[in-house]
């Protein structure tokens, strides 16, 4: 007869152990809760990176061309890069003050064309009954009900000023990693074995090139979108097409989905101007988004960060859920400094199992 014995294991753990346990623990959630406090300031230090990024070839090829300092060619290329959108601004924005006095002047007439049940707005009249929907919200509960008045001003007036200060923030944290942004990669570069150095910079400056390659490449793609929309609203004579083209180019940094987004609001606009022109719009949408899937996209991503499109997709899709619309812009730089880390690994496994054979 077989006797089967069950004895009961006492598990002891020693007070250290549950210490160091709990310790950790409690810096774990320490660590979450300051990044989730200071998630505004890390999203400017994010975009600061990326913006150095994209700077940092320009005041190489400074320095290979004659400027002897990092610091002069980091402040000539600032300067440049300043001078260019100054440029560009004074060419946008009379542009664009001239498109909204525009369309403040002909508000009236929409209006009076909405609550009549004409023009192409009149159905929002005829079928929602909208104007009496606003007169009985009015006398329910005043205007500030109706337009959402109440706090609004304190919100705008927080907004503006938090716009103004992240601008100046990242601007001079953007031209202080420039300007010691090698430095500061050497530091670390120090901490590190010196037998390892080699390994590690090498690992660095790939990450440097799929990511400074990404930033670049997307915003020329961005400005080539935005221009061209901007050719062909101006062509169909669709009004505000400065502001329309560049609200294109905003978007259309958003991987993927920018385009889309962009192609509706702005398909939206040009039919309510016209069919013609909403039908040559949404075409050119069509056409160029081909083009930019195809033939840009994989052109300039293929040489910098060298992902599988499925890798591209899966990659924006968890960026976009983690960290919304900045979270997809990141999603592709941050796949390919993994994926360089991933095939360094790789080559230097293979290299140790080389060796001990």
């Amino acid at each position: 007869m077989i006797q089967e014995h069950l004895q009961e294991r006492l598990v002891r753990f020693r007070l250290r152990t549950v210490l160091s346990i709990l310790f950790t623990i409690i810096a774990v959630g320490i660590v979450l809760e300051v990044i989730w406090i200071s998630r505004h300031v890390l999203t400017w230090i994010l975009i600061s990176v990326f913006l150095a990024l994209a700077l940092n070839p320009a005041v190489e090829w400074f320095m290979r061309h004659g400027v002897p300092r990092r610091g002069w060619a980091a402040a000539l290329t600032y300067l440049l890069t300043i001078a260019f959108f100054v440029a560009i601004g004074f060419t946008i924005v009379p542009t664009l003050v001239d498109q909204l006095n525009e369309f403040v002047h002909k508000l009236p007439s929409y209006v009076h064309d909405i609550t009549h049940g004409r023009g192409r707005l009149g159905f929002l009249e005829t079928k929602y009954h909208i104007q009496e929907r606003v007169e009985k919200a009015v006398k329910s509960g005043g205007a500030a009900k109706v337009l959402g008045l109440s706090g609004v001003a304190i919100h705008v007036a927080k907004g503006v000023i938090t716009i103004v200060v992240a601008s100046v923030t990242i601007a001079f944290m953007t031209f202080f990693m420039l300007l010691e942004g090698p430095a500061w990669m050497d530091r670390f570069y120090g901490l590190l074995p010196e037998s390892s150095q080699p390994r590690w910079r090498k690992v660095g400056f790939d990450i440097y090139r799929t990511v400074g390659g990404y930033v670049t490449g997307n915003l020329l793609i961005s400005l080539i979108a935005g221009g061209l929309t901007t050719v062909v609203l101006l062509i169909m004579g669709v009004p505000y097409a400065v502001a329309l083209g560049l609200i294109v180019a905003i978007l259309d940094l958003i991987p993927l989905a920018g385009a889309t987004i962009a192609a509706i609001l702005i398909g939206v606009v040009a039919f309510l101007h016209s069919i013609p022109a909403g039908i040559v719009v949404v075409a050119f949408f069509l056409i160029y988004q081909q083009v930019e899937n195809h033939i840009l996209q994989p052109v300039i991503y293929g040489r910098t960060v060298q992902l599988s499109p499925l890798a591209v997709l899966i990659s924006i899709l968890i960026g976009a859920e983690l960290a919304g619309i900045l979270g997809a812009l990141a999603a592709i730089p941050v796949a390919g400094s993994i994926q360089v880390v991933l095939v360094d690994w790789r080559r230097h496994r293979g290299e140790r199992a080389a060796a001990a054979l």
